[in-house]
């Protein structure tokens, strides 16, 4: 299927691994001009290298709004518009309600709520006066069934995704589309951080396998895509059917 967004522009944050890169390398291989951004210079560079094509690598910390900011400004910059935004962000540390500080749930929602809506306050506006734009936020399937020990995670991800679901409605007439993708349990670094039995957890998968990255790749690739133009306001879960409720 020809996506219809060769030549078009893409800034995807948190790319230098996981989830972000695969999202990259999909969006690159549609043949869009990507920037991908990192905290780690030597990390996002090396990422860009191995993804090939036309990519540009910045050095950003979207877990500040200030951070989130200025990589979708000097994005905007490198490209000289942006058509298309990926918003992401790494997960908080784990915890429960009885584990987790007060203080803590201010940083997860620095990170996975505000720097999702300061992107998305630099990105869109121009994309309306264009008439054509696409933004997709990388979540997690959470936001649907809560996961024991990522309180912090369930609560922010959930707030984004309310955000989310109220600018698609505002900005669709203007030709801009915004959904959110939601991944399971995927071979990525996030995961092994979190010190999971691999082969345990695919059994609770009804896959009975872990998510590959570029397969979620593909579907964020969809989701920015000329096909996708009548998908919005829509989450799209990529979890091997672990969620349990209905959509």
């Amino acid at each position: 299927m020809d996506l219809g967004i060769s030549g078009r522009t893409a800034a995807v944050a948190g790319a230098s691994s996981g989830l972000g890169r695969a999202s990259a390398e999909a969006l690159v291989a549609e043949g869009a001009r990507v920037v991908v951004c990192g905290r780690d210079r030597a990390r996002i560079d090396a990422a860009a290298a191995e993804i090939g094509g036309d990519v540009v690598a910045l050095v950003a910390d979207v877990s500040t709004i200030e951070g989130a900011t200025t990589f979708v400004t000097d994005a905007t910059e490198a490209l000289g518009h942006l058509d298309i935004l990926v918003t992401n962000a790494g997960g908080p540390p784990p915890g429960s309600f009885a584990s987790t500080d007060l203080d803590a749930y201010v940083a997860a929602v620095q990170l996975n709520l505000l720097s999702t809506v300061a992107m998305c306050k630099a990105a869109i506006p121009a994309m309306q006066e264009r008439g054509w734009g696409r933004v997709v936020a990388i979540t997690s399937a959470t936001v649907q069934q809560p996961e024991p020990q990522l309180i912090l995670s369930n609560t922010a991800r959930t707030g984004a995704t309310a955000f989310l679901k109220t600018v698609a409605t505002e900005v669709a007439p203007d030709g801009v589309t915004v959904n959110w993708a939601q991944p399971g349990f995927h071979d990525t670094p996030r995961l092994a951080d979190l010190g999971i039995d691999l082969e345990a957890l695919a059994q609770s998968v009804p896959t009975r396998s872990i998510g590959d990255a570029a397969d979620f790749g593909s579907i964020v690739a969809f989701l920015c895509s000329e096909p996708a133009k009548y998908v919005t306001g829509t989450g799209i879960r990529v979890d091997g059917g672990r969620t349990l409720g209905l959509p």
